[in-house]
């Protein structure tokens, strides 16, 4: 499933999973996972220009993601690593201020997430090569500073019980990716940034890095508050 990013046919991005995360935004700890959908052609390749629409307010979410190489419906627990073909590191990036219009509304945040360029992914990492997914360092530099750095050890719901739960409501398929959610220390970004990630695992070692630009975006769709 290394060509996830061409085949998948959904992005489910796990929402709160961190609970210092969710603090920052002043935003409740869930009592059981939730999640939104992206669209797959929000996908943008390590090396790419990440485009920011113009009157928007885009912020970074750096994250593990899940792609799904088994395909299943109502998985347990005990199974979900059967279905899991390996990771990916990837952003979810997000049109903070248009999230914050619709969210006030009791609209979806379909638009604020979903935007082309909006998920920066790597490549994706075969599970083999990942000894335990629940102790990785996830870390996100603007322009050579660290703005995130966290562990996925500190997810509030685990990789098992997120497959459980978000199978339970629509069929998993070959090539969907899971987020998890996202560390604090979330930010915007500006064009002519330069974001740099990384994934490592508990000893330093690099497992992948994920490198993108921020430009403004030429036409399209304009936010106003």
């Amino acid at each position: 499933m290394a060509s996830f990013v061409r085949h998948g046919k959904k992005i489910v991005a796990i929402g709160r999973n961190y609970a210092a995360h969710a603090k920052e935004l002043n935003n409740a700890v869930p009592k059981e996972p939730f999640f939104f959908l992206k669209p797959t052609s929000s996908y943008l390749l390590s090396g790419g220009k990440m485009e920011i629409p113009q009157g928007v307010l885009a912020h970074h979410e750096v994250e593990l993601g899940l792609v799904i190489g088994k395909p299943g419906r109502d998985i347990s627990q005990a199974q979900a690593n059967e279905h899991i073909a390996g990771y990916t590191l990837a952003v979810d990036m997000t049109a903070r201020n248009m999230q914050d219009k619709v969210k006030k509304a009791g609209l979806p945040w379909s638009a604020a997430k979903g935007f082309d360029t909006f998920t920066p992914v790597g490549r994706m990492i075969p599970k083999t090569q990942i000894k335990n997914p629940h102790d990785l360092r996830l870390s996100l530099k603007i322009n050579g500073i660290t703005k995130q750095d966290g562990s996925t050890s500190d997810m509030i719901f685990n990789i098992p019980r997120l497959i459980e739960h978000v199978s339970s409501i629509m069929t998993l398929e070959e090539g969907d990716l899971i987020l998890t959610g996202t560390p604090p220390g979330v930010g915007e970004i500006v064009p002519g940034d330069k974001v740099e990630c990384l994934l490592t695992d508990p000893e330093g070692n690099k497992l992948d890095d994920l490198q993108f630009e921020a430009v403004q975006r030429e036409g399209g769709y304009k936010f106003t508050a």
